[in-house]
């Protein structure tokens, strides 16, 4: 997996540097911490020499820029004066997250007043803060001692968040057989996702996807047994030629994913067969490019599935799901779909099949499909859809159950159960008042407050349940 590059700016004064020389050592070393801290949580991270005045400043974020960064982490090492790094900070095209933080952790009465010239950036922040607001500069703040809190996993968080919208920009995402006619809550057109989001829309061809199918190796399609045997339990018994034909259409998918250089796509499950190319549908495929980075959603459903690609980019523990069926019991949501989940995200070894597939038009066959139950964790609960002017993006924090070992009733199936932070009733209540689509995603290890802020810099309204 490629790191999340990001630049960590550290603002500081001139009058120090003029006044109190000896300050510097232990300020850059303590900015070098940080540095470590970040890239331990994944980060890749661009350092320069401390920022003072605004030429500093301009060259700072101008190196960030040229080098890669994805979104700019600042530091106060002590109060610094707004007006210096505002100017370059609101044109930035990357987004801003603030490190709050200081090295000594207490202050209480008992400090020594040393201590004050070495943790006081905190009005800095202010300040700063305060400016970026006033020029519309969209940021992430995230405050707290840097080793007894999580300001650092928090900043990281927001740091992926950042990516993963500037992402969505210039990507691309692929439709098989177009989307499921009668669906209207994810309905979106090509020039849509141009327009409002910079999303790319290809559309495959049966023409296209045949002769991809038939440019792939019997070498390849042998890798890719092998793989799946080792990757899923078997379950069942299917044939050979059966698995082999799964292969091929799955290789020819994403074949032609790397081509087109997409970073999502999604199958109309109705449509394999003849109109398509694709005769087998590609349920293994589509939970193997989810636990690649590439996003995925059914039906046709291009909206759902370009946002997932995009948060795949920051936050790897994603899915496609779908809520099928209220357990008012268990006061949870029965999470499910066909044959599509992220393959990463299961709770024991996956298991592979042969479906029967009753869908599709004329030369579909069986495929070999997936099935696993959603690991037990935290994470978010996220659905973009249109509202009346413009498309808003629900976020709800949500834990997912796990599937007691003697469950056996569900094996064949995407199975998962998904407790929300309120009552069941009143959580699907909230999702059908605000207008959520039945599509979602299903973001582990995440906070709403990050997704809150990659819909932010998207310049999506936020829903949050």
């Amino acid at each position: 997996m490629e790191k999340t590059k990001i630049g960590l700016l550290p603002l500081y004064i001139a009058l120090y540097d003029e006044t109190s020389p000896e300050l510097r050592p232990r300020l850059e070393a303590f900015y070098e911490t940080a540095a470590r801290r970040l890239e331990a949580c994944g980060l890749e991270v661009l350092r320069v020499p401390f920022c003072r005045v605004e030429p500093e400043f301009k060259a700072a974020v101008g190196s960030f820029e040229e080098n890669g960064a994805k979104c700019i982490v600042s530091l106060h090492m002590a109060y610094s004066p707004s007006l210096e790094s505002s100017g370059a900070l609101a044109k930035t095209r990357l987004p801003i997250v603030v490190l709050d933080t200081t090295e000594t952790d207490d202050f209480g009465p008992l400090q020594d007043p040393g201590e004050i010239s070495y943790c006081h950036g905190i009005h800095g922040v202010m300040d700063m803060c305060s400016l970026l607001n006033q020029n519309g500069k969209k940021f992430a703040i995230a405050a707290g001692h840097m080793e007894s809190s999580d300001a650092i996993s928090r900043t990281a968080g927001f740091a992926k968040a950042a990516v993963s919208a500037a992402s969505m920009r210039e990507s691309k995402v692929g439709s098989i057989g177009g989307a499921f006619a009668g669906m209207g809550d994810f309905a979106v057109t090509r020039e849509e996702m141009r327009s409002r989001f910079g999303v790319g829309v290809v559309s495959s061809s049966p023409e296209i996807l045949k002769k991809l199918s038939e440019c792939v190796t019997e070498a390849e399609i042998e890798a890719e047994m092998e793989a799946d045997c080792s990757m899923f339990e078997r379950i069942g018994n299917f044939s050979r030629e059966l698995h082999s034909q799964t292969a091929r259409g799955a290789l020819a998918v994403r074949k032609w994913i790397e081509s087109e250089n997409l970073s999502a796509f999604s199958v109309n499950f109705l449509k394999i067969g003849d109109e398509t190319g694709v005769f087998a549908m590609p349920f293994l495929e589509a939970c193997k490019a989810m636990a690649r980075g590439i996003g995925y959603a059914g039906e046709g459903d291009i909206l759902t599935a370009s946002f997932l690609g995009a948060l795949l980019k920051g936050f790897r523990e994603a899915s496609f799901v779908e809520i099928f069926c209220p357990d008012w019991k268990g006061d949870t949501l029965f999470l499910s779909h066909m044959g599509e989940m992220n393959a990463s995200l299961a709770a024991r070894k996956p298991e592979i099949f042969e479906k029967n597939f009753i869908y599709g038009g004329k030369g579909a066959s069986n495929p070999i499909s997936c099935s696993a139950c959603y690991r037990s964790g935290k994470g978010v609960f996220a659905n973009v859809f249109r509202a009346r002017d413009d498309f808003k993006l629900l976020v709800s924090p949500v834990e997912m159950e796990a599937e007691p070992e003697e469950a056996k009733n569900y094996a064949g199936h995407i199975r998962g159960w998904m407790r929300p932070k309120k009552p069941i009733g009143e959580f699907l209540e909230n999702l059908s008042s605000a207008g959520a689509t039945h599509h979602s995603v299903l973001v582990y290890d995440a906070s709403a407050e990050q997704i809150k802020f990659f819909g932010e810099l998207l310049g999506l309204e936020i829903v949050e349940i």
